[in-house]
């Protein structure tokens, strides 16, 4: 019998060690979810006490919403206009600061500094460079071209302004992650590659860009789903303007929410982020992850 409760016990005890992780998401995960999927089938507001069953009604309101669909285009455009730069840059970064230097340290410390910087900073830093007039861009670009220009007022320039910022702000985070993965890779390719006479450009494609593979997947993923998330830098800088022209998925979801007060909506577009989140992180591993190379 004591040998029976011994088994039992040996049994439970992992999930009781489990058992705080799984309260936690459940109540700050999995309830959300839960509760948002059922107020995006009401009616529902603040200034309502009891919302109204209406099915999928929201969700086919967002197809005939004209704001909606300007903030998917501008989703998109801040999705592709970061994530592959932010990549790129951040590759770049690792494979110039990968070599032991005496200046390897300072720069490292420099490059990756932005991503100490808090959101808040980072913007009022931004919003200084971008100030028409006597902004560092305008000050520069008066010695040239005269005159100055309004970037965060423009509907051409806006968006394009807060994704440098973006790429300013994650390049280095993400530089790390290739710096860790380009320190795994082993030497002995290298050397066999320029016994075998390969010049640079030939040992990237066929060792460095190969083996980065699991890097860059992870990467690609969570930069995708950050581009998602932004919201900090359009709160701060734009409010979404001008004209909706840097009016994220997440930012209009504050917009709906917590100014108009359409929790009904609001639900709805956090229903819809969610599936394009998951879209996302399922496309990125089930198509690139079979291009990856996780053994040499």
């Amino acid at each position: 019998m004591a040998l029976r409760r011994g088994r039992r016990r040996r049994r439970v005890q992992p999930f009781l060690f489990l058992l705080p992780s799984l309260v936690f998401l459940a109540a700050f995960t999995y309830y959300p979810i839960l509760a948002s999927l059922e107020r995006s089938l009401y009616r529902a507001s603040a200034t309502v006490a009891h919302p109204t069953f209406i099915g999928l009604g929201n969700y086919a309101a967002l197809g005939t919403d004209p704001i909606f669909r300007q903030v998917l285009e501008n989703s998109g455009q801040f999705l592709i206009g970061t994530v592959p730069v932010t990549v790129g840059v951040a590759l770049a970064l690792a494979l110039l600061l990968n070599r032991a230097h005496v200046l390897t340290t300072p720069f490292r410390t420099a490059f990756f500094y932005p991503t100490l910087l808090p959101l808040v900073g980072a913007a009022a830093i931004w919003l200084f460079v971008y100030t028409p007039g006597y902004g560092l861009i305008d000050v520069y670009l008066r010695r040239i071209v005269g005159g100055g220009t309004n970037w965060l007022g423009s509907p051409t320039l806006a968006l394009p302004a807060v994704m440098i910022l973006t790429v300013w702000k994650n390049a280095g985070y993400y530089m790390l992650f290739y710096l860790a993965g380009l320190q795994t890779i082993s030497a002995e390719l290298y050397e066999a590659a320029r016994i075998e006479g390969a010049a640079w450009a030939q040992q990237f494609r066929a060792i460095t860009w190969p083996l980065l593979g699991p890097t860059t997947l992870f990467v690609v993923v969570i930069a995708s789903i950050n581009a998602f998330q932004a919201v900090d830098q359009i709160f701060l800088m734009t409010g979404g303007g001008p004209d909706n022209r840097t009016n994220l998925l997440l930012f209009y979801i504050y917009q709906v929410g917590f100014q108009f007060f359409d929790l009904g909506r609001a639900a709805t577009l956090t229903v819809f982020l969610l599936a394009v989140l998951m879209a996302i992180a399922a496309a990125s591993f089930g198509f690139l992850e079979r291009r990856v190379h996780y053994e040499v």
